[in-house]
């Protein structure tokens, strides 16, 4: 499982400011689906090539005046009809084999982008927004698609056009070819006065369209709470602000490419005048009959054609490139969890100790925990306790293997967290959490995630434990009833009580609660603390609570006070110490 997860090699193909390589890279294992289409290309593409050659010989013949004219005539009529007709399954299967192979490409990526986000560490993830990850995922792996798309139904047929159009056209006359060869690096000229303010432009509007991204995903968040205060009026106004600049940074893209394609036209406008002057003079002169005048001027069209092409597409190129460069910040972060090498845990006992640990956050200055010294027997039920900001979830975050000491050691079952492969550890650990994370789906669902098969049995067994028999059995759909985005159809205990379930169903060695049952009712409360009881019996259980209801009957509680636990010992003990849990307990029970 652990390789199925991280052997995935999409980050090393990704090489900041070189595009071009990135994009060769990410096509490794689909050339032969390319050079295919190439091929097919070629074949579809004859009757435009040897167009111009039969209209040019058909001229020439008939002012010629030769007695076989006609049978020269029908003859090139035939060979265009079958070229015609051979562009019908050439085609298909030219755009069958870049379809292939630009699909396979942009699935491969998403997936990727999947994979690299589950092993990103979790302190890199509450960084990111969600809003952004989807633009990322969907918006950007789009836009490389579309470059994928441009580069081989576009770039390529470029290059083959002006190759075909060149050699036919060295074959007739020299001096004609070197002026269409001189004539192209001045086209180009466009696109180096435009490139820079393109790609600025393309890259501020990707950036604002992450921003509204996240913005409308935040929105929809909080339609809840906006609804409850009447702040419907503020909300819309905040995210009219970011469409707002969604709306000017794509005005001035389209603006931009609007005026980079009409200098482009005019330019290669003026440029085919001058060729159809330059060839009309040969004609004149004699150096070249009247009907290469035609086949000249259209490939010198072709030509033109296939640069202005080149330079049109270029905007579209800019924001593939782009797309690039967002999905490499995902695929090419170092801040990942890594299990490769590291001992497996086959069996926890539940034994924690706690050795001098220190911690800090990277972007932090001062230590969150210092010297911070416990040890949990395996089966003891530990609360901990203290004022906001004193450390307590920083202690379960470094138990769940979240985050790793900075100084010193935590040690399970004698052996250093830091050192184990952490995703079999979490086999044998389960965590309720204070926001209780439930995913659109039906209870069932929402009880077995992650289990290939639970039977009926040890379900009924599981909904007694959870004390949810009552509130499945009073659903039109029992078990399989849908429970809204987020579970926003059932109530916070019973929310609560299913995240219990998943826990209890898991049979796990390490419980941990945070903040199990702070927005709760008393009557909702009830329930879950028996839940509660039911899932720590005979488990190291860690609690962070603010209710005293809830740590009461815990083996030890630890008063955290600055990173330090200053106090531990049952309820009863710290009661009768009169220290920092009595001053903290009365303040809670005054309030």
């Amino acid at each position: 499982m652990d390789s199925h997860i991280t052997d995935f090699g999409l980050e090393n193909k990704f090489h900041s400011n070189r595009p071009i390589k990135t994009m060769i890279s990410l096509y490794e294992g689909n050339y032969m689906k390319l050079l295919a289409s190439s091929v097919f290309f070629f074949i579809k593409h004859l009757p435009v090539w040897v167009l111009p050659i039969v209209i040019s010989d058909t001229i020439n013949t008939i002012t010629a005046g030769a007695t076989d004219s006609m049978q020269q005539i029908i003859k090139n009529m035939f060979l265009l009809i079958f070229l015609v007709l051979l562009n019908i399954p050439a085609n298909v299967l030219y755009t069958r084999y870049i379809s292939l192979a630009v699909r396979e490409v942009e699935a491969d990526i998403r997936m990727n982008l999947v994979k690299k986000l589950q092993i990103l560490s979790i302190s890199y993830h509450k960084h990111l927004q969600a809003g952004r990850i989807h633009s990322k995922i969907l918006r950007d792996v789009e836009s490389i698609a579309g470059l994928s798309r441009q580069f081989c139904m576009s770039i390529v047929p470029i290059i083959m056009n002006l190759v075909v159009a060149l050699t036919i056209t060295v074959s007739k006359n020299g001096s004609i070819a070197l002026f269409f060869m001189l004539s192209i690096p001045g086209c180009f000229l466009i696109v180096s006065l435009f490139r820079k303010n393109i790609r600025i432009r393309n890259r501020a509007f990707r950036k604002d369209i992450e921003e509204m991204s996240a913005t409308v995903s935040q929105m929809i968040d909080m339609v809840p709470l906006t609804r409850a205060h009447a702040l419907e009026e503020i909300e819309i106004e905040r995210v009219d602000h970011t469409l707002h600049k969604v709306k000017e940074s794509a005005y001035h893209v389209d603006i931009l490419n609007a005026l980079f394609g009409a200098s482009s036209w005019a330019t290669f406008q003026i440029v085919q005048v001058i060729c159809l002057l330059f060839t009309g003079y040969l004609a004149v002169r004699g150096e070249i009959e009247v009907g290469d005048i035609v086949l000249y001027q259209t490939y010198f069209t072709t030509i033109l054609n296939q640069v202005s092409a080149a330079i049109n597409i270029y905007p579209e190129l800019i924001k593939g490139v782009e797309g690039l460069y967002s999905v490499g910040e995902i695929l090419q972060a170092q801040d990942v969890e890594k299990h490769m090498g590291k001992k497996q845990v086959k069996e926890v006992e539940g034994h924690f100790e706690f050795k001098d640990v220190s911690f800090r956050y990277d972007d932090g200055d001062e230590m969150v925990l210092e010297k911070f010294n416990l040890e949990v027997q395996p089966g003891e039920c530990i609360a901990f306790v203290g004022e906001s900001g004193g450390g307590k979830t920083t202690l379960l975050n470094l138990i769940i293997g979240f985050m790793k000491p900075t100084v010193g050691q935590l040690l399970l079952d004698g052996q250093d967290l830091a050192k184990v492969d952490l995703k079999s550890y979490r086999q044998s650990i389960a965590v309720v959490p204070q926001n209780t994370v439930l995913f659109y789906g039906t209870i069932r669902e929402n009880i077995t995630y992650g289990l290939p098969s639970v039977s009926e049995e040890e379900l009924e067994k599981i909904l007694d434990a959870a004390c949810l028999k009552e509130v499945i059995e009073k659903l039109p759909n029992g078990l399989d009833t849908p429970i809204g985005e987020h579970g926003d159809m059932l109530s916070g205990g019973q929310r609560q009580r299913i995240a219990i379930a998943r826990a209890l169903i898991r049979n796990p060695r390490v419980i941990i609660l945070d903040e199990a049952t702070s927005a709760l009712d008393n009557q909702s409360e009830i329930h879950v603390q028996q839940a509660m009881k039911n899932l720590c019996k005979d488990r190291t259980t860690f609690i962070v609570a603010h209710r005293l209801s809830t740590i009461i009957e815990a083996d030890r509680i630890v008063v955290v006070n600055e990173g330090r636990a200053v106090e531990s010992g049952s309820y009863e003990e710290l009661m009768e110490r009169r220290g920092e849990f009595y001053k903290l307990a009365y303040s809670r029970i005054a309030n």
